[in-house]
């Protein structure tokens, strides 16, 4: 593919970031649309600005290079007029902002001084990234949702756990979940077979009308991630994703979200680990729930913070056999050492979706309360924005995290002493709805 660039000379803007602690200036504005062709291995530069234009691929052996402070707009559109960026199987992204110049995809108009209110969603897109590493399918690929069928770029998966597409860090996403079609909407980060070698740290989704984060298969592991504000779950496993995911970190409006964690398809060999993960519901009055295991799927979470939901742990039971609840029963799902609080009814904190089982929603109830603890993290809501640090009471008696992958935190959520959302996120600065 060639990219189509359209770039406007004597043109200089200055513009003062929301979330950035000094001016940027921008010196041409490049629109990128695509041909088939890819990007080709370059580097966008700080002091360009660059518009999405549709579906925009990074293709199999190229690289993309972000500079610190780039800032990446996208044009509006639903269906086909979608815009997005792609990194194909093979192709890697290198996108590597700082505290102080996060990189910011957002909508074409934003002028990141509030002309698009923070919790506006479904503008354009979102990013994909899409890997060979392993996926939960007969074939061992699959398809990307929310891009056409048509489109040969969209297969991921494959036979390298440690496939390398490339590194994100200080990422910010914003506005981003646009439909393509009847329950076909782009999350704002999606991950198709993305392997171990990739490297996913201090990345916020804010505002998807979709997911926040979704795994599909892959061995990728992660951490410092920001969820907020998203119509549908903040983070969501599916198709056998095994990595790990440390220092969590959601949040829904009062009139948005669905699941806070939502875990789908067959994990029956390889469970994936969340721990350290503070997570901030919509209110208590809801069908939602903090976690959901449907359709075979299976995972650990440890040492996080659950609060402000209206269901607890939703289980899947319509196989008797190979089920989420008949996992959980033979210890292959393990909910220990978290802190539950405002999360509707203790007594009834499991419920299986499908057949009638009383029994079991009692067993695995009485489970959970002997694993975790019942109390306030006194997590507290500072004019209107959430101060995400709890209370230092709630740290005490942690279990003892062995896996390589993951720190040993000695702590409860996703913070300690630090917020690490300032200065870069738009979440720090956003009230909640």
């Amino acid at each position: 593919m060639k990219i189509q660039a359209i770039i406007f000379y004597s043109f200089v803007l200055i513009f003062f970031a929301s979330c950035r602690k000094s001016d940027y200036i921008v010196n041409d504005t490049i629109a990128l649309s695509d041909d088939g062709s890819g990007t080709g291995t370059v580097t966008w530069k700080s002091n360009h600005e660059y518009i999405l234009d549709g579906l925009v691929f990074v293709n199999d052996g190229q690289t993309l290079v972000i500079e610190p402070g780039t800032v990446i707009k996208a044009r509006t559109g639903q269906g086909a007029n979608a815009s997005a960026l792609i990194v194909a199987r093979g192709g890697k992204i290198i996108a590597e902002g700082t505290e102080q110049a996060p990189i910011i995809f957002t909508v074409e108009g934003d002028d990141l001084e509030g002309s698009v209110p923070a919790q506006t969603r479904g503008l354009w897109g979102g990013v994909i990234i899409l890997g060979n590493a392993p996926v939960a399918s007969e074939s061992g690929e699959a398809f990307i949702e929310g891009i056409p069928l048509t489109e040969p770029r969209g297969i991921y998966g494959g036979y390298d756990p440690n496939d390398n597409s490339g590194k994100l860090k200080y990422v910010s996403i914003r506005h981003s979940g646009t439909n393509l079609g009847e329950g076909n909407e782009i999350n704002g980060l999606t991950l198709g077979g993305v392997g171990s070698g990739t490297d996913i740290s201090f990345v916020e989704v804010i505002s998807n009308a979709d997911d926040g984060f979704e795994f599909f298969g892959g061995t990728v592991n992660v951490h410092h991630l920001i969820a907020s504000y998203c119509d549908d779950d903040a983070f969501d496993f599916d198709m056998g994703y095994s990595g790990r995911a440390q220092y969590l970190y959601a949040i829904q409006s009062s009139f948005k979200g669905d699941n806070l964690c939502e875990h789908d398809g067959l994990n029956q060999n390889s469970q994936p680990i969340i721990a350290n993960a503070t997570m901030i519901g919509r209110g208590t009055s809801g069908d939602e729930a903090l976690i959901s295991f449907r359709t075979q799927s299976a995972a650990n979470y440890y040492n996080s913070i659950f609060i402000n939901q209206s269901n607890g742990i939703l289980a899947d039971n319509s196989d008797i056999v190979r089920s989420s609840t008949k996992q959980w029963l033979n210890d292959n799902i393990r909910i220990e050492s978290n802190v539950f609080y405002q999360v509707g009814d203790t007594e009834s904190l499991v419920k299986l979706m499908v057949r009638p089982d009383e029994a079991n929603e009692a067993v695995l109830t009485q489970r959970v309360i002997d694993d975790n603890i019942f109390k306030n993290p006194e997590i507290e809501l500072v004019n209107n924005i959430y101060d995400p640090i709890p209370a230092e009471t709630i740290h005490s008696n942690t279990i003892v995290i062995t896996d390589p992958e993951l720190e040993n935190a000695s702590y409860r959520g996703a913070f300690y002493i630090t917020d690490w959302t300032q200065n870069w996120s738009l979440t720090s600065e956003t009230s909640i709805e």
